[in-house]
């Protein structure tokens, strides 16, 4: 198929619309189900870029859970603990295959932003992982092929009109790339730079000693910034983003916005939370959005009299301030990653709340003295890359 055409643009009064390679030749995506949009397909050659770099880059099978262009999670497919299947609601006993894990853990991230996600797999689509998806909002999925069994499953969602696209692995891209703006042709070369190992040699802390599963955790925050909408920050522990502050004006917003969600995923692992008794047959959406009440500021919507029946067997107790400042202040072994330089050492303090211990970032800020000055504070790997990560 050389074009495919498609509802509408952006918006419904944005037509014609349509996907299809400039020099006549084939795409390198196939429709296996449902039609996909202009913001699904967006989403799915954005996401596809970051499974597919996060797999060459650690040996990992990886996974994305993108909304509007930018991933609400990524992850590597690391096995999940019993915490994790706590938290991200997995069947009991169910048999998690390594990808099933990634996209778990991915999608486990924000809860509440992956809601109607676009996924995206760095390997074959298994019967595990189509399972889990089963029983999630989502709008579609891109992976380099499916199994049988997977594919019968993901037929079923939607009253069968889910989204299934499956891409060749071994597409490249043109070298340039355009986009048209107001009438206006912009050209630029694609962004092939390497994310691996070799980035994070210059450690300019005072603390030098960078663990293998930190490294891997800068790799995940960096590629996830490469094609996260600027400004952006991602926060990462044990390989899967916990935390994606994207398109925010001011760095130190990135920073907090990440850093809030950072600590709202570590929220969701208290044992009040935990503990929460929850009506049968709750549908998913309605239990992630009680948590996110539960463990904010405005609680006390959902634990007043006539509210809280409609979601608890049993009226919680309040998870206080106080509680979870403590509970935050736990955390530790986090990583931060930011697609720009931090110009001012408060982002180093913001993050450091939020249980962060080593950081990367590109450097070139007049002020890194003083950034660096703060990490060494407070024991902090920092590593300066030396390459800033923008996406738009």
């Amino acid at each position: 198929m050389k074009e495919l055409q498609l509802k509408y643009g952006c918006n419904p009064n944005q037509k014609p619309a349509r996907i299809f390679m400039p020099d006549g030749s084939q795409l390198p995506v196939t429709v296996l189900n449902g039609r996909p949009g202009f913001i699904n397909f967006l989403d799915a050659l954005n996401s596809w870029q970051l499974v597919k770099e996060l797999k060459e880059a650690t040996g990992l099978p990886a996974a994305a859970s993108f909304k509007h262009v930018s991933p609400a999670g990524a992850a590597v497919g690391l096995p999940l603990s019993d915490i994790d299947r706590r938290i991200y609601f997995v069947a009991e006993g169910a048999e998690l295959s390594p990808i099933a894990c990634a996209y778990i853990r991915a999608r486990g991230a924000d809860r509440l932003c992956s809601y109607g996600d676009w996924a995206a797999l760095s390997e074959v689509c298994d019967a595990a992982t189509a399972a889990y998806l089963k029983e999630e909002v989502s709008d579609g999925i891109i992976a380099p092929g499916y199994t049988e069994e997977a594919l019968e499953i993901l037929k079923t969602k939607k009253k069968g009109n889910y989204n299934v696209v499956q891409i060749d692995p071994d597409y490249l891209p043109a070298p340039q790339e355009y986009k048209d703006v107001f009438g206006i042709r912009f050209e630029q070369g694609h962004n092939n730079f390497k994310i691996d190992e070799s980035l994070l040699q210059n450690i300019v802390s005072a603390n030098k000693e960078l663990p293998e599963q930190a490294k891997i955790d800068m790799i995940v925050s960096l590629i996830t910034l490469k094609y996260t909408q600027s400004n952006s920050v991602c926060y990462v522990k044990d390989g899967q983003a916990i935390g994606v502050g994207a398109g925010q004006q001011s760095r130190i917003h990135c920073t907090r916005l990440a850093g809030s969600k950072a600590d709202n995923w570590y929220l969701r692992q208290h044992p009040k939370v935990l503990a929460l008794q929850f009506v049968p047959g709750i549908r998913r959406p309605d239990r992630d959005n009680a948590i996110d009440v539960y463990t904010s500021d405005e609680y006390e919507d959902l634990l007043r009299e006539g509210e809280w029946q409609r979601v608890f067997t049993v009226k919680p107790e309040p998870l206080s301030a106080e509680e979870k400042k403590a509970w935050i202040a736990t955390q530790s072994g986090v990583t931060c990653g930011s697609d720009a330089f931090f110009p001012f050492g408060d982002n180093v303090e913001r993050a450091r709340k939020s249980g962060v211990q080593y950081i990367a970032e590109p450097g070139g800020s007049i002020r890194d003295d003083h950034v660096i000055a703060t990490a060494d504070r407070y024991n902090m790997v920092l590593a300066f890359t030396g390459m800033r990560l923008f996406h738009h």
